[in-house]
C-alpha cells in the first residue's frame, strides 16, 4: 500500500464520478496550474440522492471521419445530460482529441406517466437513440444541423432503456435532445430523467507514471486474480492528446497493481501532462474482490521526459542563446542576461515578492516547454533575478543602461530593484526601457519581471491554445526570446528605417533618435560591400529621410542574397554612438506581365514559391532550442528549392529574419491572428496598434516582402474593417505587398474587400486558383497538407489534423507533392504568383510536414521535390516574356514544309532539318502554289518527329494555306503535340463556325471573316506572345481576332500537321487540304503575316 493513500469505498467513488459532470467548470480538462490529486474529492452538496443520476459514458475513437465506428475505447465517465451546447471539452478530456470522435451513452430514461411520447434531436454531427432494444431515431450520419423529429411512441410511466450512440468529425460539437409527452410541450430531456444502468458499481483506482514516462502503474483495492489477454483494448492511457496502443500486465512484486507499457510508436509520456487512464469494465478483470468495474483516474505523474530535438542537448541552462539578438541594430558592448531565473506562479492581486521565488526556469524557453524546466502553465507568474553593471560601460558617466526583451507574451511589468520601468501588452514585438535611474550603487540589481498570459483569443496569440488539438498547438507563455541589456550613450540611435529605392540606386535611410538625444543632432550613415568596399555615405539630421546612393546597385534575390554592411554613426555635441546594421537592394511590386498583374521582384516577374512555417518546436515551443536550430529550417527551404516562407501566425526572434536574409528566402509575414472579434473594443484597438508595432519593428528587413493581416476570417470583425487596416499598412509601408486577407474565400472569412496586393485563396489538396484582378495579383496562400506518420518521431498518435489521402512512405508522400506541385505549373504560367504548401514540419498533432517536428527525417525524396519546384518557380518567372529571346529572323521560320512533292511518304523541311512522315488517310493534290496534301479528316496527318518549337520559352507563330472540305467537325492544321492537349491548335472551330488559333480552353477567333467557306484557300497565322499573354489569328494577311490566353502544356513535343491532341487522344483531323506550313520561334508582326500572305519566300535551292 502506497503511504499516505487516501481510500475510498464504492459508493464514494460513485459519487466522486456523479460530481465531475455537476458543474460547468468541471467539465474542460484539467489544466497544469490547477493539477488534482490522483483522486477525485468528493464535493460537499453530492448527496446520496443522487447516487444514480446521470448516464455511463463510453468514448471512443473512430478509425476515420466517415467510419462511423467505435474502434479504439478511451474512456468513462457519468454525463449528467443529453442536452449540451458544447461537447468539445468533453471530448477532449475523454477521447484525447476533437476529431472523429464516437460515444455511447447506456443507462435508463425515467417516463414521468404513460401516455404517448414524441423524441426530438439535433447535432453536430450523427446520432441515434433506442429505448428498450427498439430504435426511436437513427440519424448515424456525419452531417449536422439537421433537425430530427421520432414517431409517436407509447411508453408506461418508470425507468426503460436507454442506448444513445453518437460521433463527431470535426469542428463543432454539440447535442439537444428533447421530448414531448402527456401534458407537457417540446422541451429539452431534463438530467433528473437520466438514471445510470443498473448495477454500475466503479472501481477504486489510483494511478502514477514512472520517471521514464515509459511505464504507468493502476493500483486497486485488491490483489489481481485475472487478466484477459485483451485487456489492453478496453485500457485507455490518454496524455496530452495521446492515446498509448497499450499493454497491460500484473506486477509481479505487487499483486494490487497492473502496469500499463506503450507501444513502440507511443510517445512517452510528457513532462508535467496531464494524464488520464479509464478501464471499461468489459475485459473481465478480476480481483480478490470479484470483477473489476470501470474507472477513469487522473494519475500523478512523475515523468521527467520530454520530445527534444538535436539542438537540446546543446542548451546550456547557464547560458542558453547567447547570440547577439538584434542582428539590424548591433553594438559593441552588451550583455546576454538569458539563463536560470527564479520563478514562480502568483496571482493578479498578490503582493510583489520579497526575497527568492519558490522555483527557477530556463529564460528564454516558455514555461509550458520542456527545456524551460517548468512545462506548465500558470496565467500569472514571477520571473527574477540579478545583474550587475560592468564598471567600463560608464553608465550614469555619460551613458545610460538600456534593458531589451526580444518579447514577452503576453503583458509584462518590469521593476529594477522594486521600481517600475516598464509595462508592455503584446506577444510578438521587442520593447526596451531604460533603466538607469532605477539603478541602486555598483552592486547587484535585483530584475524582476511579472508576467500575465491568460492565452485569451480576443488579442493576438497566433495558435496558442489553452485546448490545443488539431490546428491548435500548446501556449508559449511569458519569456520567449532573449533578454538582454547594454549601454547607450544619451545621445544616442533608437532604431533605423532602411528603405532601398532601385529605381533611384539609393537606400532612404531614417535615424531615429533616442529619447536623450537633443534636437538639431546629426548622423552618418556609411554603406559598404562584401568585401568591405565604401559603396556610399550620407550626412543629415536624425529623424529624416536621407538618400545614400548606392550606384550600381548589387541587388537582393533568393538566387543571389546580397547585403550591405551599413554603419551609422549619430553625435549632438554631448556625446556619439554608433551602430552597425546592414541592408538589401530590392523591389517588390504588382503590375502586368503577359497580360496580367504579376507580384515581380526587381521588376521580373517572380513565382513566390513557399511553405507554411509555423515556428513551433517540440522542445521550446514557440522557441528553437539554438540558433542552428533557429537556421535550419530555413537551410532546408532552400535544399527543397523553395524561395520563400510564409511566417503563419507567428512573429519570429529578429535573428530569424537575418538567416532569412543571409540565406535568400522572400518571407510572407502573416500578422498573428485572433479568435473573437469585435468592432470598436478595446481589444480590436489593441490589436490593430499592435499590427502596426510588428510592421514598424520589421521595417527594414530585406526579405520581408509580404504583410498578410487576416487568415481565414480568424478574429476579423468586418470586411471593411479589413480593407482599412490594409490601406493604413500600405500608408505605412509602402516598399511592400499587403495581403490583407489570406484564405479570403474559406472559412470564417466576411469576404473580399478588395483591397491589397493579392487575392489569396486556400484549397486542401487544391492547389487554389484565383484570378488576378485589375489591382492585385493571385496567389494561393495554403494548400496541400499530405499527411505521413514517422513512428518515433511525433508528438503522440492522435494525428490531429488529416486533410485525407495520408502516405505511408517517403516514396509516398514525395509522389503527393510532385503530382499536387504540377498542378502549379500552368497556373505559374498563366497568372498565380504565388503558392503556400502545407507545411515543412508537423506540429504536435498535425503529421502534414516535410520534415518531422523533432527535424530528424526529412520525410520526402529532396532531388524531386526541389525538381518540381525548380520547373514551377522557372514557368512563373518566364511570364511576361521578360527573358524571352529574339527568335530566328527571316521569312522562311525554323521550319518550312511547303508540301510540294507531289508524290511520296517524306515531306522536306526545307528551313530546318525535320522532314515529316506521312500516314494513312493523306493524298497528295493541287494547291495555291504548286501541289498541296489532301487529308481525310479521319487518321490523315504528317509527324515531323521533332520538337519544332520551344512553346514554353519562346514566342511563336504558324502559318499554312488551307482549304477546308468538312466543316462537321473540329479540325486542326497545325499543332504541337504536348503530355496531355496539343500546346496549341491552328484549327476550325465547329462550334463556333469560326477558323481559330487556340489552347485548351481559350480560343482567338477569327472574327471579321464569319464563317470560313467550304473548297476555298484561306491563308491562316496563329502567333502568340508571352509579353502580352495574347493569342492572334490572321485570315488572308489581316489580324482577325485575339485573345489573352495561357498554356503551361509541356514539354513541348513533335509538331504535327493534320490534326490536334487532347486529353492524351489523337483527335480534330483535317478533312481538307494543306500547304505552305511554317513554324517560327518569334511572334510575327502584322507587316510579316501581310507579307507571307501576299506571296511566299522562295524555296532554298539546299538546305
Amino acid at each position: 500500500m502506497s503511504p499516505g493513500r487516501r481510500r475510498t469505498n464504492g459508493f464514494a467513488r460513485l459519487i466522486a464520478l456523479v460530481a465531475l459532470l455537476l458543474g460547468a467548470a468541471l467539465l474542460t480538462p484539467v489544466t497544469a496550474s490547477a493539477r488534482p490529486p490522483a483522486t477525485t474529492d468528493v464535493p460537499t452538496d453530492v448527496t446520496a440522492a443522487s447516487a444514480d443520476a446521470g448516464l455511463r459514458g463510453d468514448y471512443y475513437r473512430m478509425s476515420s471521419g466517415t467510419a462511423l465506428d467505435f474502434a479504439r475505447y478511451t474512456g468513462t465517465r457519468i454525463d449528467s445530460s443529453l442536452h449540451v451546447d458544447d461537447l468539445l471539452p468533453t471530448l477532449r478530456a475523454y477521447a484525447g482529441t476533437t476529431d472523429n470522435v464516437a460515444v455511447r451513452w447506456t443507462g435508463r430514461l425515467e417516463v414521468p406517466a404513460d401516455g404517448t411520447y414524441t423524441f426530438y434531436i439535433k447535432g453536430d454531427n450523427g446520432f441515434r437513440m433506442s429505448l428498450d432494444g427498439a430504435s426511436v431515431i437513427d440519424h448515424w450520419t456525419t452531417d449536422w444541423d439537421v433537425q430530427t423529429t421520432s414517431q409517436p411512441i407509447t411508453l408506461t410511466a418508470g425507468l426503460h432503456e436507454l442506448a444513445y450512440d453518437y460521433n463527431q468529425g470535426n469542428g463543432g460539437a454539440y447535442l439537444h435532445t428533447e421530448w414531448s409527452g402527456p401534458g407537457f410541450d417540446r422541451r429539452p430531456v431534463p438530467d433528473s430523467a437520466l438514471h445510470l444502468p443498473a448495477g454500475f458499481t466503479p472501481a477504486d483506482a489510483e494511478a502514477s507514471v514512472a520517471t521514464t514516462g515509459r511505464t504507468a502503474t493502476v493500483e486497486l483495492d485488491s490483489p489481481v486474480t485475472a487478466l484477459p489477454e485483451d485487456a489492453a483494448s478496453h485500457l485507455a492511457l490518454l496524455s496530452g492528446g495521446t492515446r498509448w496502443s497499450a499493454t497491460v500486465s500484473r506486477d509481479p512484486r505487487h499483486p494490487t497493481r497492473l502496469v500499463l507499457k506503450p507501444a513502440e510508436s507511443d510517445s512517452p509520456v510528457s513532462l508535467h501532462a496531464d494524464v488520464r487512464i479509464s478501464y471499461d469494465g468489459r475485459a473481465g478483470i478480476t480481483t480478490a474482490d470479484g470483477e473489476l468495474g470501470p474507472f477513469s483516474v487522473v494519475a500523478r505523474n512523475d515523468s521527467t521526459w520530454y520530445f527534444q530535438t538535436r539542438w537540446a542537448k546543446d542548451v546550456s541552462p547557464s547560458r542558453p542563446l547567447p547570440d547577439y539578438p538584434r542582428p539590424q541594430l548591433t553594438r559593441e558592448k552588451w550583455k546576454n542576461l538569458n539563463g536560470t531565473w527564479q520563478f514562480q506562479p502568483t496571482a493578479q492581486d498578490a503582493a510583489l515578492p520579497q526575497g527568492t521565488l519558490s522555483g527557477s526556469i530556463v529564460v528564454p524557453y516558455p514555461m509550458e516547454s520542456g527545456l524551460s524546466g517548468v512545462a506548465r502553465h500558470h496565467d500569472w507568474s514571477l520571473y527574477q533575478r540579478t545583474f550587475t553593471v560592468p564598471d567600463d560601460w560608464r553608465v550614469r558617466s555619460g551613458n545610460r543602461l538600456k534593458l531589451n526583451f526580444g518579447a514577452v507574451d503576453y503583458e509584462a511589468w518590469v521593476y529594477v530593484n522594486g521600481r517600475e520601468v516598464a509595462h508592455h501588452t503584446g506577444g510578438y514585438q521587442a520593447f526596451g526601457a531604460d533603466v538607469t535611474d532605477a539603478l541602486s550603487g555598483r552592486g547587484p540589481q535585483t530584475l524582476l519581471v511579472k508576467v500575465k498570459d491568460t492565452t485569451d483569443d480576443r488579442y493576438a496569440l497566433g495558435k496558442q491554445s489553452r485546448t490545443p488539438g488539431g490546428i491548435w498547438y500548446t501556449p508559449s507563455s511569458g519569456i520567449w526570446q532573449t533578454v538582454w541589456m547594454e549601454p547607450v550613450p544619451e545621445a544616442s540611435v533608437d532604431s533605423l528605417v532602411l528603405t532601398p529605392d532601385v529605381a533611384d540606386s539609393s537606400l532612404a535611410v531614417t535615424v531615429r533618435p533616442g529619447a536623450g538625444t537633443s534636437p538639431g543632432a546629426k548622423v552618418t550613415a556609411t554603406a559598404y560591400t562584401r568585401d568591405g568596399r565604401k559603396a556610399g555615405s550620407v550626412t543629415g539630421a536624425a529623424g529624416t529621410a536621407l538618400r545614400l546612393p548606392v550606384p550600381r546597385a548589387h541587388l537582393w534575390s533568393p538566387d543571389d542574397p546580397y547585403l550591405y554592411d551599413l554603419e551609422v554613426t549619430l553625435t549632438d555635441g554631448r556625446g556619439k554612438d554608433r551602430v552597425g546594421s546592414y541592408f538589401g537592394m530590392r523591389s517588390i511590386e504588382v503590375s502586368p506581365a503577359g497580360g496580367t498583374n504579376r507580384i515581380k521582384l526587381n521588376g521580373k516577374p517572380v513565382f513566390v514559391l513557399a511553405t507554411l512555417d509555423q515556428g513551433f518546436w517540440p522542445d521550446g515551443l514557440h522557441t528553437a532550442p539554438t540558433d542552428e536550430a533557429l537556421k535550419y529550417d530555413l537551410v532546408q527551404h532552400k535544399k527543397l528549392g523553395f524561395n520563400a516562407v510564409r511566417k503563419h501566425i507567428k512573429v519570429e526572434p529578429a535573428r530569424w529574419y537575418y538567416w532569412a536574409d543571409r540565406l535568400g528566402l522572400m518571407v510572407w509575414q502573416d500578422m498573428p491572428s485572433r479568435g473573437t472579434a469585435a468592432a470598436g473594443t478595446p481589444e480590436t484597438e489593441t490589436f490593430v496598434d499592435q499590427v502596426h508595432q510588428i510592421v514598424d519593428q520589421h521595417i527594414s528587413t530585406p526579405s520581408v516582402l509580404v504583410w498578410t493581416l487576416m487568415n481565414e476570417g480568424w478574429g476579423e470583425w468586418s470586411r471593411q474593417a479589413t480593407g482599412e487596416l490594409a490601406d493604413a499598412v500600405r500608408q505605412q509601408d509602402p516598399s511592400r505587398l499587403v495581403d490583407a486577407h489570406s484564405g479570403v474565400n474559406c472559412c470564417a472569412s466576411k469576404g473580399d474587400s478588395g483591397r491589397g496586393d493579392l487575392i489569396d485563396f486556400h484549397d486542401y489538396h487544391g492547389p487554389a486558383s484565383p484570378a488576378p484582378d485589375d489591382t492585385r495579383a493571385a496567389v494561393d496562400g495554403e494548400h496541400g497538407g499530405y499527411s505521413y506518420l514517422v513512428p518515433g518521431h511525433i508528438l503522440g498518435t492522435a494525428g490531429g489534423q488529416d486533410y485525407g489521402d495520408a502516405a505511408h512512405s517517403k516514396e509516398e508522400l514525395t509522389a503527393a507533392y510532385v503530382e499536387n506541385t504540377r498542378k502549379l505549373l500552368r497556373p505559374a504560367a498563366c497568372g498565380l504568383s504565388g503558392s503556400v504548401y502545407t507545411q515543412i514540419t508537423d506540429v504536435e498533432g498535425e503529421l502534414n510536414g516535410l520534415l518531422t517536428y523533432d527535424r530528424d527525417v526529412v520525410k520526402v525524396l529532396p532531388e524531386q521535390v526541389r525538381e518540381v519546384n525548380r520547373q514551377v518557380i522557372a514557368a512563373g518567372a518566364a511570364a511576361g516574356g521578360a527573358d524571352v529571346p529574339p527568335g530566328t529572323p527571316g521569312p522562311n521560320g525554323v521550319g518550312w514544309w511547303p508540301l510540294h512533292e507531289g508524290s511520296g511518304t517524306v515531306v522536306k523541311d526545307v528551313a530546318g532539318d525535320h522532314d515529316g512522315t506521312l500516314s494513312d488517310g493523306t493524298s497528295w493534290t493541287t494547291g495555291p502554289n504548286g501541289a498541296a496534301l489532301q487529308f481525310d479528316g479521319r487518321t490523315g496527318s504528317v509527324d515531323t518527329g521533332a520538337a519544332v518549337l520551344d512553346t514554353d520559352g519562346h514566342d511563336y507563330s504558324v502559318a499554312a494555306w488551307v482549304r477546308l472540305d468538312d466543316k462537321g467537325h473540329f479540325s486542326t492544321a497545325v499543332s504541337v503535340d504536348g503530355d496531355t492537349n496539343s500546346a496549341f491548335y491552328l484549327q476550325y472551330s465547329q462550334a463556333d463556325k469560326r477558323f481559330a488559333f487556340s489552347f485548351a480552353g481559350s480560343r482567338a477567333l477569327a472574327g471579321t471573316i464569319g464563317e470560313p467557306e467550304a473548297g476555298r484557300w484561306y491563308h491562316l497565322v496563329g502567333s502568340y506572345s508571352h509579353r502580352d499573354g495574347r493569342l492572334r489569328v490572321y485570315v488572308d494577311g489581316d489580324e482577325s481576332g485575339s485573345v489573352r490566353g495561357c498554356n503551361a502544356e509541356g514539354p513541348s513535343g513533335h509538331l504535327v500537321i493534320g490534326r490536334g491532341k487532347y486529353g492524351g487522344n489523337r483527335v480534330d483531323y483535317w478533312g481538307g487540304a494543306i500547304s505552305d506550313v511554317h513554324a517560327y520561334d518569334r511572334a510575327l508582326s502584322a507587316a510579316e503575316v501581310a507579307s507571307l500572305a501576299a506571296g511566299e519566300p522562295a524555296v532554298p535551292a539546299k538546305r
